[in-house]
């Protein structure tokens, strides 16, 4: 017995030892040979992170109105386990597909998804992509849904619920589109300012990590890892939401009456190149891109797309034989027809057998190709056409501040005697884009400055606080002031001209409009097809202080329109309704009707003389300057003109103010002399019998008055830098290359 004992303590100790002995050779296995694998995943084990998400910028115009924001969006779930056990299968399907729209077959595939390797139910599958990201009306029923199938049943869970994230949001949907762009449902950015300024505006994510026990709770000596989010920028936009409503919406008329391929409208302000509206058709609204079933809709013409621009490129003709002193308003020339050394056919005019023998004021009102011709390849020459060309800025890209801008392309063949003709008047060897003729026209608006357009007014980090504006930039000084308000003179005369402008249907009453028509006859394979064109105006108001500047370009429109006919209107509507909002009072103050539409022409040839006003009742002479078009500002509480500034017979520069003084009571009225010359300022106030200081040196920027020794005094600050009250720096006239 004794010895059985001993035998079983034997065994059972051999067996204890043997576990003992195995239990440590795995410790030594797990903690020695494996410690360094065990140790990593007992880290990750203990490890959290948490990501934390930065939140998108947000992108408003000039005015404060949001444009591009973030909001609360919701996404339907479905529990496959939860549904199959609670045996609702068929409603929920039948449920969610009326309520979402989703096919029912591919609904069944998500509510009774399985594990392919066990053969299990599943417990969450988001449904996309109509139940991805919607929004809290459609949420909201969705709810309703799964509470009343819950009531139903007497069952706390259904299955079905949603998960709630963030989705970029465009509360004024279509309205700016091309410019903003849009952000996809997975929050990538596709086009637009959202893309061209991504990174700036989704910012960075930030991150958390720690370590806990396995209960969730956070260990003492954690080792924590912190990086603060980023969030990111928000954007002003020099886009005014009201000038984006009048032009989308004059567009919208245009593009149901005359069924183009495509429109594309911009206005900007020429004095600093902000843009202030921007607009293609067809077009697409970003909170709901899937559904744009044109992919066109989505392309930016505005600044991609090149075309043959036809008249409206004879300004850059028009202002070149203007610097060049050799444009003569009154000289002739016959028109109709013009022969090119070299090249067999004439070159025509719209009216091939022409208007007779007519002054060059003549052809630019009637947009005479045989005009221009003489202008740009006889008189002025090839190169310097050329020349000219480039100081615009045609063979080079803006610089927009939108993505994708296209260079336009001008590219006679120097031997092709033809081909330089024809550049003229913007046909042949000539491709533009729409934001190159805008800027190109500010800059005669503007008194001659090329500037960089820009749709970003400002920048301000949502972290700091800190701002960065946009300031105007000047490319280059293209033109001198006088030769801008020369060239601009001579434009406003083809839309004043009612009865020889071809730009008549632009006329805005009450206020002064420049502006030039565009007709291009599109190639088909290698010939012209007349019946296919693309028409165009652009212009700028008012000519003596310019506020806004406007291109609009019509892609075969139906029946073939010219660009008097539809571009015109098109403009004139946007502008008649975008300065009265911006504040811009109408120069007209007159009793008589000048809406008859029997003008022959509001407005004079440049060079024109002061008339005598002297002796005239004050309501007489106003209107007899408003009835010539000049430009004037009335002094004084008497009912006759005492006095003239300039006087009779005075040659004027054109724009220049003629001031209209009537008697004065016991304080003398001081005139608005803002943006005036000081020898212009001097001869006024002296009329007035007033003192004067001045500081400075250039325009008048500012006017204070007081009183000193018991005498009127008035104090003019001047500013050398620009004339329009802009602090735009001008860079440096390089010198002129001799004439080869």
């Amino acid at each position: 017995m004794v010895k059985r004992i001993k035998l079983r303590t034997l065994f059972i100790g051999g067996c204890i030892t043997l576990f003992f002995l195995v239990l440590v050779a795995r410790v030594f296995w797990v903690q020695v040979l494996n410690g360094e694998y065990w140790q990593e995943k007992a880290a990750k084990q203990w490890a959290h992170s948490a990501t934390i998400k930065a939140v998108r910028g947000e992108i408003e115009d000039r005015n404060g109105n949001v444009l591009a924001s973030n909001v609360p969006a919701y996404t339907v779930v479905v529990n496959p386990e939860v549904i199959a056990e609670q045996g609702i299968g068929q409603e929920v399907i039948d449920g969610l597909h009326e309520l979402l729209g989703k096919p029912v077959d591919e609904l069944k595939k998500l509510v009774e998804a399985k594990d392919e390797k066990t053969g299990k139910y599943l417990k969450n599958r988001e449904i996309r992509n109509e139940g991805w990201k919607i929004n809290k009306e459609l949420k909201d029923k969705v709810v309703a849904f799964y509470e009343e199938l819950g009531k139903k049943h007497d069952i706390r869970e259904t299955g079905v619920g949603y998960v709630t994230e963030q989705k970029r949001y465009y509360p004024k949907d279509t309205l700016a589109a091309h410019i903003l762009g849009y952000t996809d449902r997975d929050g990538k950015a596709i086009m637009g300012l959202e893309k061209y300024f991504d990174k700036q505006l989704k910012g960075t994510d930030g991150s958390l990590s720690y370590q806990s026990d396995g209960k969730g709770i956070k260990l003492p000596n954690s080792q924590d890892t912190y990086k603060p989010v980023v969030n990111g920028s928000n954007f002003k936009l020099t886009i005014d939401s009201t000038i984006q409503h009048y032009i989308q919406e004059a567009m919208q008329k245009a593009y149901n009456k005359y069924r183009p391929k495509t429109i594309s409208v911009i206005a900007a302000d020429p004095n600093t190149m902000e843009i202030l509206g921007l607009a293609n058709m067809p077009t697409f609204n970003p909170n709901e891109f899937w559904d744009t079933k044109d992919a066109g809709g989505f392309y930016n013409h505005a600044v991609k797309s090149r075309y043959e621009p036809g008249s409206t490129f004879k300004i850059v003709t028009l202002a070149g034989a203007v610097e060049e002193k050799l444009f003569n308003p009154n000289a002739k020339f016959q028109s109709g027809s013009i022969r090119i050394k070299g090249y067999s056919k004439a070159l025509h005019d719209i009216n091939h057998v022409g208007w007779g023998n007519i002054t060059f004021l003549d052809g630019v009102k009637r947009s005479s190709n045989v005009a221009f011709v003489k202008l740009g390849f006889e008189m002025l020459g090839p190169e310097r056409l050329l020349q000219y060309i480039d100081d615009f800025g045609f063979n080079e890209k803006t610089g927009i501040d939108l993505p994708g801008e296209t260079i336009g392309i001008v590219n006679p063949d120097p031997n092709k005697s033809v081909e330089n003709a024809t550049l003229a008047y913007g046909h042949g060897k000539v491709l533009v884009t729409p934001i190159q003729q805008l800027t190109a026209v500010a800059a005669i608006a503007n008194g001659g400055k090329l500037m960089v357009p820009h749709v970003v007014k400002e920048i301000t980090d949502s972290n700091t606080g800190k701002k960065t504006v946009t300031q105007p930039e000047v490319v280059r000084q293209v033109l001198s002031k006088e030769s801008a308000r020369e060239t601009g003179s001579y434009l406003e005369q083809v839309v004043a001209d009612q009865v020889k402008g071809t730009g008549r249907h632009a006329y805005i009453e009450g206020y002064r409009v420049a502006g030039k028509t565009g007709t291009a006859i599109k190639v088909n394979g290698t010939d012209y097809d007349r019946n296919k064109v693309l028409s165009s105006f652009i212009g700028y108001a008012p000519v003596n202080d310019p506020k806004i500047a406007v291109i609009v370009i019509i892609d075969e429109p139906q029946d073939g329109e010219g660009g008097g006919a539809v571009a015109a209107p098109v403009f004139q509507e946007i502008v008649s309704q975008a300065l009265p909002y911006m504040g811009v009072p109408k120069a007209s103050t007159g009793t008589a009707d000048s809406t008859s539409k029997t003008v022959k022409a509001a407005a004079a040839p440049a060079q024109r003389s002061a008339p005598d006003l002297t002796g005239k009742t004050m309501q007489a002479a106003r209107q007899l300057l408003i009835d010539q078009g000049f430009d004037f500002e009335s002094v004084g509480e008497g009912a006759s003109v005492v006095s003239q500034y300039p006087e009779k017979g005075t040659i004027l520069a054109s724009g220049q103010r003629i001031y209209l003084l009537s008697q004065q009571g016991d304080k003398p009225v001081i005139p608005d002399l803002k943006g005036q010359s000081l020898r212009d300022a001097l001869e006024v106030l002296s009329l007035l019998k007033v003192g004067i200081a001045v500081e400075g040196e250039g325009y008048v920027s500012e006017q204070t008055q007081g009183i000193k020794n018991g005498k009127t005094l008035v104090t003019l600050k001047l500013n050398p830098i620009n004339e329009y009250g802009e602090n735009i720096p001008v860079p440096p006239v390089e010198e002129e290359k001799p004439e080869e």
